[in-house]
């Protein structure tokens, strides 16, 4: 090897120390793991831990009473999911057909429909009354500031307030009764009850699609309205071709966060309604099920993240509710 080939590969070999200061060199983003593993750490204690803890739960017995006979914890298999999906229960002792101790299985496909009939019906609502206030509150005019301050009013109250506030208003007795000229038990149980907590967590939560919403119109240009007024678009045009598809990026990551926020969905009908069974939702019924046993709750915890899990997968997956390219594809649309 000649001196110049010498030469060259030591110049383009750092040295040792160089190397090893690389890593630490945060100029260069060689920090950023040692910046990034204090919060990788304390996500797996606080989310990690627990879920894993609730899993292993999950597959473990109950102790309690079944017929009268006292059952002591132990390895139950997937009897618990069984019993929760397919309304099935295992078997005791000589082969008695035995539900878990203290579980309310009859009630869970109860609850689950509950909760995606709230999830449907409030998302929608939201959606309709959100794009209209974002339409609102982007136009210019005289108080605008003041406008979207106050629409964001009902955001920002706490749930559990929210929800004795609509409790007042459904009365028997209420303002909700007195103006509809009714005599309906708004808080009771049916679907005047479902309409009740429909209609307060609309009422709460439209704020926020609606914020979303204006701030996917911001980045569009104006000069993609003048030119289409040029070419003689009409209102409706111009909403359905150009306003409908720019912000559809930040529409989809609106309706998934309140889908994924209605799906768990727990304080505000139980206290509208004090846990009536025509708004009893899975989280409603977890809760219960903590009272009665801890494993078997740890299953319906299991079941209920894991659906709302597949939900968040399809909707990122294939309706394109995907924060991080949510931009990208604003910018791309407008050019």
């Amino acid at each position: 090897m000649s001196q110049a080939t010498q030469a060259t590969s030591q110049t383009a070999q750092p040295p040792p120390s160089k190397r090893r200061s690389k890593l630490f060199n945060l100029s260069e983003g060689g920090g950023a793991p040692i910046l990034v593993a204090p919060t990788l750490v304390l996500l797996a204690i606080v989310i990690g831990y627990p879920v894993v803890r609730a899993l292993i739960m999950s597959f473990q017995k109950d102790e309690g009473l079944v017929n009268g006979v006292f059952v002591q914890g132990g390895f139950a298999g997937v009897s618990n999911y069984t019993h929760w999906l397919l309304q099935q229960c295992g078997t005791v002792g000589g082969g008695t057909t035995s539900c878990p101790p203290g579980t309310l299985g009859s009630e869970f496909w109860h609850a689950m429909g509950n909760t995606v009939l709230f999830t449907v019906l409030s998302v929608s609502i939201e959606v309709v009354l959100g794009m209209w206030f974002a339409m609102i509150m982007h136009k210019s005019f005289r108080g605008r500031g003041l406008l979207r301050a106050s629409v964001l009013v009902p955001w920002a109250i706490p749930t559990a307030v929210t929800a004795k506030l609509w409790f007042f208003i459904f009365a028997y007795n209420g303002v909700a009764n007195h103006i509809l000229h009714t005599n309906i038990l708004w808080t009771g149980d049916g679907w005047p009850a479902r309409w009740a907590v429909v209609i307060a967590d609309s009422w709460k939560t439209t704020p926020f699609i609606a914020l979303l919403i204006l701030a996917g119109l911001q980045v569009i240009p104006d000069d993609v309205y003048e030119a289409a007024r040029v070419d003689g678009a009409s209102a409706w045009q111009r909403f359905t071709q150009i306003t409908l598809p720019l912000v559809r990026p930040a529409l989809m990551v609106a309706i998934l966060f309140r889908v994924l926020d209605v799906l768990r969905i727990f304080d505000l009908p139980y206290i509208l309604t004090h846990g009536a069974s025509s708004t009893n939702t899975l989280s409603i019924m977890v809760v219960d099920q903590i009272r009665q046993g801890f494993n078997s709750a740890a299953a319906l915890s299991t079941i209920t993240f894991v659906f709302i899990f597949l939900v968040a997968f399809v909707f990122v997956k294939f309706l394109g509710a995907n924060v991080v390219e949510t931009q990208e594809q604003q910018q791309k649309a407008v050019h």
